[in-house]
């Protein structure tokens, strides 16, 4: 080497050439080069990235190793000083690129797929819309009727619905009840269900007007063109829990006669047995019941034993007192019991009512009987002498006199008390105690 190298002007210069190529070999590797296309790296630059210094993410010169993913950088303690996720952000597990745009941090697009958190932890009214002051009252959750790709057009969910149903369904937040609506004061949850509109379960309890209103064949089925002739209203006959059987049937409001109906084929009418007569049915029986018939005897006439046989009609006991006479001689149309048998003869005193038995005088079962005590026949004391008690019958209570049974064998006449045994002046009136339609002693 020329040791006057070092003493020439260039000596410098070429001293530097290893060094700056060296320079120029790290330069190399911390910087890009001009024109260097970013894509390659798998990092796309876009929105604000395009804007950064190399330096903002490159730190020291450092290329390699670089995190390609914004949580990557915007995380607490990352290896870069970017925006990181503030403690108050929507509990999530979503990538930050899922909701924010690299244009505008600020400017997010909410997936809700990875929300973890409620939907009240938001939409409180201050970090998100809440439930509005109008809301429907319930007690439901929000994703209970709200879907997070729509707020508005709810599934609504009736279940923890707290309100009755018109609170809503007044025509302005909900369907309300149509003007044709039947008239009726009920709740709507009354008739129908939260599951669907239609049908209705129809409760007939809170309706106001009649049944005809509806029951018309338009808004509901009304009355067939077979129907019994009847100015009778639905409600008379019909009942709401079944529209058939009919029960309760009023016959008030029926414009024809019985036999119209009750010929054996729209209704029951006279079977084969019944007994021969010339009546309407309306004559005997009664439309509150068609059996016991309140028979009328009018057109039967007097031989009462043609139909009171035992077959056709009650007929006469086996214990019945033996006689003669017809049925009506003691029994009534009104009423088969009690016996009212009026005795005609001069011989008997009027009608015994306590005596239901004719065999109670008429012991050998008889028409005709002995006195017991004929020296007092006709008068009470003929069959009733044994049972006279003189104490009871005083004439003068001092001193003692009594009445004979002779003196008063006939009990309904005076039996008077007197001061005196002169029998002059009267202390106590009585006249008629004993009756025989009394029906007691």
């Amino acid at each position: 080497m020329d040791k006057n190298l070092y003493t020439r002007p260039g000596w410098l210069f070429l001293m530097m050439v290893p060094l700056l190529l060296a320079c120029a070999s790290a330069t190399a590797a911390t910087a890009p080069q001009e024109g260097f296309d970013h894509d390659t790296t798998g990092f796309i630059l876009s929105g604000e990235h395009t804007r950064l210094s190399c330096e903002s993410c490159h730190q020291r010169g450092i290329f390699k190793g670089i995190p390609k993913t914004c949580q990557g950088c915007h995380a607490q303690g990352g290896p870069m000083p970017a925006s990181v996720k503030p403690s108050n952000h929507i509990p999530s597990g979503a990538a930050c690129d899922d909701c924010h745009l690299d244009t505008s941090w600020a400017t997010a697009r909410v997936d809700h797929v990875s929300v973890t958190g409620t939907c009240e932890s938001c939409h409180n009214g201050r970090m998100a819309t809440g439930k509005p002051s109008g809301h429907i009252q319930s007690n439901n959750v929000c994703d209970d009727c709200h879907t997070t790709r729509n707020w508005a057009g709810a599934r609504f969910d009736h279940s923890s619905v707290s309100g009755n149903c018109m609170r809503c369904h007044n025509g302005v937040t909900a369907t309300g009840k149509p003007n044709n609506h039947l008239q009726t004061g009920s709740d709507c949850d009354v008739c129908h269900r939260t599951t669907g509109w239609l049908p209705a379960g129809f409760d007939h309890a809170g309706i106001t007007s009649g049944c005809a209103n509806c029951h018309n064949g338009n808004t509901a089925t009304g009355k067939p063109a077979n129907h019994i002739q009847s100015n009778n209203t639905c409600e008379n006959c019909h009942r709401t829990t079944a529209w058939v059987p009919a029960t309760g049937f009023d016959h008030s409001g029926i414009t024809a006669g019985c036999f119209n109906c009750h010929n054996g084929a729209t209704a029951t009418g006279k079977p084969p047995t019944h007994i021969p007569s010339s009546n309407v049915c309306e004559d005997c029986h009664r439309t509150a019941g068609w059996v016991p018939a309140n028979f009328d005897h009018s057109n039967a006439g007097n031989n009462c034993n043609s139909c009171h046989n035992g077959s056709t009609a009650t007929g006469k006991t086996p214990n019945h007192f033996v006689t003669t006479l017809q049925c009506s001689a003691c029994h009534t149309t009104t009423a088969w019991l009690p016996v009212r048998y009026t005795h005609t003869s001069m011989n008997y005193p009027g009608d015994h009512r306590s005596v239901r038995n004719c065999l109670g005088c008429h012991t050998t079962n008889s028409e005709t009987i002995t006195w017991p005590f004929a020296a007092y026949k006709p008068f009470c004391a003929g069959c009733h002498a044994n049972s006279y008690d003189a104490g009871e019958h005083k004439k003068v209570d001092n001193p003692r006199i009594l009445y004979t049974v002779g003196e008063l064998k006939d009990c309904s006449g005076a039996c008077h008390t007197y001061t005196d045994s002169t029998l002059t002046n009267i202390l106590k009136r009585r006249s008629g105690q004993h009756r025989v339609t009394d029906g007691g002693w």
